[in-house]
């Protein structure tokens, strides 16, 4: 291992012409995917209901000045009729001018900082995303994800190269990130699990600086930006924030003070301050998924009047007690017949949600923004979106299954080697690093295990379990050490490029759409081993 763990092993620059030739052809690749990218139904560039989701924010915030997306989820192809800007991600609630309008379900901060990317693209090119689809998102698919990428694999480049022993394992581990995982196959899509890799990439390789004797007050400041913006694209990397501000702080406390935390702030602010703009409140979209507390009872007798789609007279009075008047135009639609019921008073847009309970019939404030005429979320689900029940068969398929972290890129075996050896001292300097990865995979991997049965649905239809993508700079880190002990033997050098064929198989077979099941979950759909 080089001595001097804060500068690039030198040995290795006579290999630096072929991870420029992985770098540039993997850039390449990506690129002209880019440069072909088309929905299935042909309109636009837009491949699934979730990035129509942040393109519909983006559109609207810059073409109509609203984060309200109604317009754009109205429009209809002017041959197929097909309303090609709807999206499922899609939440429904009040806004400030008193009506109830459609929003995206994705928080914020992400869609408007394209915004302000498609409003300099649309000044200088005069392009509309509504009338110009294919060329501005093409154009901001380049902006957004080919060039963060390219900073990206050189950053990696650097963090891989202090740490490599032999050039075998530093071409090995590039090799493996250029092509060898999701986040190039997700390059052809707007979403946050690329911009979150990417920011936990720079992020731990500031930390790893810091810890290494760095003091410069702009590097906190940027380790400090890059892991709240990971936080802000994907939340349980909260637990790798906490981490890596204990790091830092116990390394230099005035520093992280005065550079790290404040830094940190700015992502906080503009996430939650872009949440209020759009939302009027600082919980994001996505948590309204229940109602709100409640503000009176009624007798259980009023089942009837409801389930009748009549308001009864003990409603109208409990409500006015309450201050929250209905008007004469009110009505009431059935969601469960006997046991929910919607109010909406057309006056002021105000909407109630009246839930039966053994003993009276409770009203309660909206708060189920995902609740509403024609939502997804209201039908019977089909496939990955029904839940697992089980939580063991969710754990099994997540990490080997069909959907499954080790199953799909099995190179990931090499990093819990690589681990293993961390935490054991070996190489030296990188003992918390590998207790930290170690810890934060196994608090995030269980958190998404425990997660309720409908939450259970491997990130819906994706190449993966997309949840855990954000892990995958970090473990490429970790693979370091386990490939340069692997790759000293002829066996270990067939074994590692059999790991890294499959993985290699697995990001390559939805490279044209993302939002596609893996091949592990189409073979087994063929074969009738679970549900379509």
């Amino acid at each position: 291992m080089p001595a001097d763990l804060s500068s690039p092993n030198a040995a290795h620059r006579d290999v630096r012409w072929a991870i420029w030739l992985m770098i540039l052809a993997s850039a390449a690749s990506l690129a002209a995917r880019i440069a072909t990218v088309r929905a299935t139904t042909g309109e636009t560039p837009m491949l699934s209901a979730n990035d129509r989701s942040r393109w519909c924010t983006v559109c609207s915030l810059v073409d109509e000045g609203t984060y309200a997306i109604d317009s754009l989820v109205q429009i209809r192809h002017p041959e197929t009729k097909r309303r090609f800007w709807k999206s499922i991600d899609t939440v429904r609630h009040r806004g400030p001018d008193g009506r109830e309008h459609y929003y995206s379900s994705k928080p914020p901060l992400f869609p408007t900082l394209l915004a302000g990317e498609y409003w300099a693209l649309r000044q200088l090119t005069g392009l509309t995303l509504a009338d110009h689809p294919f060329q501005v998102m093409r154009w901001m698919l380049v902006i957004t994800n080919l060039l963060p990428l390219l900073v990206y694999f050189g950053v990696l480049w650097r963090c891989v190269e202090r740490l490599a022993v032999t050039r075998a394992a530093l071409l090995y581990v590039m090799a493996v990130a250029t092509w060898g995982t999701f986040l190039t196959t997700f390059g052809v899509t707007i979403n946050n699990h690329l911009p979150a890799a990417i920011a936990v990439l720079l992020a731990a390789a500031g930390a790893l600086r810091i810890w290494h004797g760095a003091t410069s007050w702009w590097l906190f400041a940027g380790t400090g930006l890059a892991a709240a913006f990971a936080v802000a694209n994907e939340l349980p990397a909260l637990a790798f924030f906490a981490c890596i501000t204990l790091l830092v702080l116990w390394r230099a406390p005035c520093r992280t003070l005065t550079a790290y935390l404040p830094a940190a702030a700015v992502v906080a602010a503009g996430f939650f301050g872009t949440n209020y703009l759009a939302h009027g409140t600082w919980v994001p979209p996505y948590a309204h998924r229940s109602d709100g507390p409640v503000v009176a009872q009624v007798p259980v007798a009023a089942v009837s009047e409801l389930d009748q789609e009549r308001i009864p007279a003990s409603v109208r009075d409990a409500l006015a007690r309450a201050g929250m008047p209905l008007s004469d135009v009110a009505t009431v639609r059935v969601r469960t017949a006997g046991q929910r019921w919607s109010i909406w008073n057309r006056e002021g847009a105000h909407r109630y949600a009246a839930v039966a309970t053994a003993d009276a019939v409770e009203i309660r404030h909206w708060g189920n923004w995902y609740d509403y005429e024609g939502s997804y979320w209201n039908t019977e689900r089909q496939g990955v979106d029904r839940g697992e029940a089980s939580p063991g068969v969710y754990a099994f398929h997540a990490v080997l299954g069909h959907h499954g972290v080790l199953s799909l890129s099995p190179v990931w075996l090499l990093s819990i080697w690589g681990v293993a050896a961390m935490v054991r001292g070996r190489p030296e300097g990188y003992r918390l690093f590998g207790w930290m990865v170690l810890a934060v995979t196994a608090v995030c991997l269980v958190f998404y295990i425990s997660r309720p049965m409908l939450d259970r649905n491997y990130g819906g239809v994706s190449c993966g379990f997309r949840w855990m993508f954000w892990f995958i700079p970090l473990w490429l880190i970790c693979l370091v050490p386990a490939a340069d002990r692997l790759l000293h033997s002829r066996w270990g050098r067939i074994l590692a490029l059999l790991l890294l064929a499959i993985s290699v198989f697995s990001a390559s077979y939805c490279a044209a759409n993302p939002w596609s099941h893996p091949w592990l979950w189409q073979w087994g759909e063929f074969a009738g081993w679970w549900p379509t």
